[in-house]
C-alpha cells in the first residue's frame, strides 16, 4: 500500500530541503518514493511546482498528475462556473481513488502564501529510523493512505505510464 503524503511548512525553502534529507533516506533504502513534488506558494499567490526527478527517476505519476492535483488544490475556489464542473469532475476521480474532498480541503488551507510543501507518494519506509531523521523539520504533516487498486487507477486518472 502506498500513501500520499503532504508535508506543508511556513516557510519557501523547508520543502526543498526535506527533499535533500529524503534524497539521503531513499540512498540508505530507507524509504522508497514512487513519486515526489515541492510546491511553492509565492507570496503574489502564485504557485510554483517543482517535481523531485533526482529523487524518483521520471515519475510513476508524473506532471499531469501533480498538475491536476495541486490545480485542485490551490485554483478551484477561485476558477469560474465552467471551469468549475471539470475541477468538480476531478475532485470526483479522487474521491474515486481514496482522496476525499476534506483532504484536499485542509491541504488547501494548510499552504498559505509564503509556504511550501513536499507532496510524496510513499511506496515503502521504515518508519522509526526515517521519522528519526526527520525530527528537525517543522512541517505540518497531512496524508491519505492508497491501496495498490486506489494507485492504479489514480495514475489511469490522469493518464500516467503504469
Amino acid at each position: 500500500m502506498s500513501e500520499l503524503v503532504v508535508v506543508a511548512f511556513d516557510n519557501a525553502v523547508e520543502a526543498d530541503q526535506l527533499m535533500g534529507k529524503l534524497g539521503k533516506l531513499q540512498k540508505e533504502r530507507l524509504i522508497t518514493l514512487d513519486d515526489a513534488a515541492v510546491v511553492v506558494r509565492k507570496h503574489d499567490g502564485h504557485v510554483k511546482v517543482k517535481q523531485a526527478h533526482n529523487l524518483v527517476g521520471s515519475g510513476a505519476m508524473g506532471g499531469a498528475f501533480w498538475g491536476m492535483l495541486i490545480g485542485l488544490l490551490f485554483w478551484a475556489p477561485w476558477l469560474g462556473l465552467a471551469i468549475g464542473a471539470v475541477s468538480g469532475a476531478l475532485a470526483g476521480k479522487l474521491t474515486d481513488v481514496g482522496i476525499d474532498d476534506k483532504f484536499i480541503k485542509e491541504v488547501g488551507a494548510t499552504i498559505k502564501p509564503g509556504h511550501s510543501a513536499a507532496f510524496l507518494l510513499v511506496r515503502e519506509s521504515t518508519p522509526d529510523k526515517v521519522l528519526d531523521e526527520l525530527k528537525g523539520f517543522k512541517g505540518t504533516v497531512l496524508k491519505t493512505s492508497l491501496s495498490k487498486e486506489n494507485e492504479a487507477k489514480l495514475k489511469v486518472a490522469f493518464g500516467a505510464e503504469e
